[in-house]
């Protein structure tokens, strides 16, 4: 039988949260709270939810070491994510936090999980400082892995804040830092984040190309939720650039790879499939679908859900049913207002114009203005703090 090297030993302790000693030996410190809470820890690694969920539970609900507290609060906000509720992710994560005594730079896994999960409510305030305070950490250690995982979300953080200076600026740091890095998937990474930020300036040919680039390594990898991820993400990309057709061949091909991926995962997925008919003329097709995500998505992402109800109003008012179709433009508009972008211009100037075809210029003039104050995302939607850069190692 083999032994793990003290290296593999080490790195499966940080991802799992306990020692090196206690992988080794199960001694060195372990108690039974320990044996359950790594029990509960591979379950949630290999995908048995009901029974981590179990095992975090029964820790939780009689553990009085705080740090055994702290890896349970800590697990079950992992399977909070993974079931695509983000409020109660933030909840017990942040409790989990607190219990480890706050120093969120020591606990990367917990920091990637809080800081998505707070841009998916739409905090991206809180999202983009968690990733800065973890990068810069990560740079502090020397870590570049860490670093190199963590500029990698702040960069998407940033692109969500519509603060594309910076956004670029980060991007171009870590390209310069990963031309000497044999990673594959770390250049792939980088070239969806490029794929990304050109889609958000409305970039879309050169959006596409990066997604290509990023799909085509991808796709030599056994990731199969990044893979589909990617999937989506071109698809998404293609209907911007008029191209509904392109994008069902691109879902169709990537949609067994979501098979075992979350509920809200699989919904965003097929959100995209609507759009996609929706531009093709299939408008039932589209509706029916439409409906069936929005569902989903409404509790999970704030942007999905605006989107889903901004494609639900388009399709609504082409059958002619414009209370329904002003209901939900309202509905997006009160979700997407959160943090303004170009779904929101969309809303905005959509309404605008079914507002105007009954004769109510006033009010369609109103939102018209609106849209323009946007200003096409010339400013970033958050005022946060200038980032200073940080030598890498």
């Amino acid at each position: 039988m083999r032994t793990p090297s003290l290296q593999v030993l080490h790195l499966l302790a940080q991802r799992l949260d306990v020692t090196g000693d206690y992988l080794a030996t199960g001694g060195a410190g372990a108690t039974a709270e320990d044996d359950v809470l790594t029990q509960a820890e591979f379950s949630l690694r290999f995908d048995d939810l009901p029974e981590a969920e179990r095992l975090f539970t029964e820790v939780l609900d009689s553990a009085e070491d705080v740090r055994a507290r702290a890896r349970a609060l800590d697990g079950l906000g992992q399977l909070a994510f993974r079931k695509g509720d983000p409020r109660t992710t933030v909840e017990r994560l942040e409790a989990a936090l607190e219990a480890y005594g706050g120093d969120i730079g020591a606990h990367a896994r917990l920091a990637d999980t809080l800081g998505r999960a707070y841009a998916m409510l739409g905090d991206l305030g809180a999202s983009v400082e968690i990733f800065d305070r973890c990068l810069g950490e990560a740079r502090r250690r020397n870590d570049r892995l860490e670093a190199s995982r963590f500029a990698m979300l702040l960069g998407h953080a940033l692109i969500d804040a519509a603060d594309f200076d910076e956004a670029r600026a980060l991007l171009e740091e870590t390209t310069a830092l990963a031309s000497d890095v044999a990673d594959p998937l770390l250049h792939a990474r980088l070239y969806w984040l490029e794929s990304r930020l050109y889609a958000e300036q409305n970039d879309a040919e050169r959006a596409a190309r990066y997604a290509r680039k990023a799909l085509s390594i991808v796709e030599m990898t056994e990731d199969r939720a990044y893979v589909g991820r990617a999937h989506q993400l071109l698809a998404h990309i293609e209907i911007d650039r008029g191209r509904p057709a392109d994008a069902l061949d691109v879902l169709e091909r990537g949609r067994s790879l979501i098979a075992d991926a979350s509920q809200v995962e699989q919904a965003q997925y097929r959100l995209e499939e609507a759009r996609a008919l929706a531009a093709l003329g299939e408008f039932e097709r589209a509706a029916s679908l439409a409906m069936e995500v929005s569902g989903v998505i409404a509790g999970a992402n704030v942007e999905d859900a605006g989107r889903s109800y901004t494609l639900l109003a388009e399709l609504f008012a082409s059958f002619g049913d414009s209370a329904r179709a002003q209901e939900l433009y309202e509905l997006a508009a009160e979700l997407l207002e959160r943090n303004p972008n170009r779904y929101l211009v969309r809303v905005y100037r959509r309404h605008a114009e079914l507002l105007e075809s009954e004769g109510r210029a006033d009010e369609a003039m109103d939102l018209l203005k609106k849209a323009v104050a946007i200003g096409e995302f010339e400013q970033p939607r958050l005022r946060l703090p200038r980032r200073k850069a940080i030598a890498h190692p």
